[in-house]
């Protein structure tokens, strides 16, 4: 007889043998969602397994949750569109609402860039189809200006880092705690942040296969709400978390609290807005030719899971 969610749900929480077998195998970025969880002792007493899996960026993450390879993680609102037009079997299940001021266009400190519209004719480095290249594409609409006005070099965050160091590239489209890291070692000016231009939305993003096996399934519940525990936790605990964040990454405890403190993030359940945003933010990489046909974005949302917000 088919298990209910009630009785996978009393055989994870009691501890029998059955819940053992059941383990997620979670994809973080940075230590995004392990810092945080570990920090808040949200980690303890599972009675399912974790494997985690840090990735330095959302795209890679994005193809081991397209290939199969991990069955859950956390990705931004651009790269799970890419993941959509790519015929993904992935679907986001829970949002983090955040301040996007991490989201930003570093230049060097002493670079002779002191506007966006200065970019023109420059060379900007991000990863293709990240939010990097989203706050990129939007700034320079901001400014009246194209991205057939700038140079993009698609590079990894931490060759992105050495190329603005030493020059190659006139600026660097990125994100905490990378921002935040140039920020407190000195070695990047903020040009404009993502506020007003990105809707500071990142998704938990589940496979299919993952949630339509129902002990996976009830296991990410009780994930989703340990996460929404935690996050809560570190915002009213930052220089723990930071603390524990700071470990994690190997960034200096400084840039970890400035990455940290500015997100003001909660999570939450899919809601109808969400939807509309990520529809926009769709509709925006189809005009820059970044999606080639117009995407509906209502498949790729969950609607099952809750979050508990105390």
């Amino acid at each position: 007889m088919k298990r209910t969610a009630l009785a996978l749900f009393v055989m994870l929480t009691s501890g029998t043998a059955a819940a053992e077998t059941v383990t997620l195998r979670i994809a973080d970025q940075k230590g995004n969602m392990h810092a945080e969880m570990e920090a808040a002792q949200q980690l303890n007493n599972l009675h399912y397994k974790i494997e985690w899996a840090e990735f330095p960026a959302a795209a890679p993450l994005a193809e081991a949750l397209n290939a199969g390879a991990v069955d859950a993680g956390i990705i931004g609102d651009a790269p799970l569109l890419f993941s959509l037009a790519a015929g993904s079997q992935v679907k986001a299940v829970a949002v983090s609402k955040s301040v996007p001021e991490g989201l930003a266009v570093l230049v060097s400190p002493d670079s002779k860039i002191k506007t966006v519209a200065d970019l023109k004719g420059k060379n900007i480095a991000t990863g293709r189809g990240s939010i990097g290249h989203f706050e990129a594409l939007k700034a320079l609409e901001k400014a009246g200006l194209t991205d057939k006005d700038v140079n993009f070099r698609f590079l990894t965050p931490a060759d992105a880092r050495i190329a603005l160091a030493n020059g190659s590239v006139d600026a660097w489209s990125t994100w905490d705690p990378y921002t935040a890291l140039a920020e407190v070692t000195h070695t990047g000016r903020v040009l404009i942040n993502g506020v007003g231009l990105s809707s500071g939305n990142s998704f938990l993003a589940a496979t299919d296969a993952a949630l339509n096996d129902e002990a996976k399934r009830v296991a990410l519940q009780d994930y989703v709400n340990r996460l929404a525990a935690a996050d809560r936790w570190a915002n009213s605990h930052v220089d723990a978390y930071s603390t524990t964040l700071a470990k994690i990454i190997g960034f200096p405890k400084e840039a970890a609290a400035k990455s940290f403190a500015r997100r003001n993030s909660h999570w939450q359940a899919i809601d109808e807005a969400t939807i509309a945003q990520q529809q926009d933010t769709a509709d925006f990489y189809q005009k820059y030719g970044l999606i080639k046909q117009r995407l509906d974005v209502k498949p790729t949302f969950y609607n099952g899971l809750k979050v508990a917000q105390n």
